[in-house]
């Protein structure tokens, strides 16, 4: 995300849980991400497990997406 839209979420977020929920989500996934994606070697159970985290917080940052255009 852009940093206007970051600024966007953290300041719905402070009155809307449901995007504070997301935004949340969003984080934990990146950062679970970040860890597979760190090894040098994934098994094929890591491999499927990167594959649905990049689907999960894709649709974290859709969701998030469409918030801050109805909130505009």
């Amino acid at each position: 995300m852009e940093p206007y839209e970051l600024t966007l979420v953290e300041k719905l977020a402070e009155n809307d849980a449901e995007v504070k929920q997301l935004r949340d989500e969003h984080a934990l996934f990146d950062k679970q991400l970040q860890l597979l994606e760190s090894k040098s070697y994934l098994n094929p159970q890591e491999e499927q497990e990167v594959r649905t985290l990049k689907k999960q917080k894709l649709d974290r940052k859709t969701r998030l997406m469409e918030a801050i255009s109805a909130h505009k």
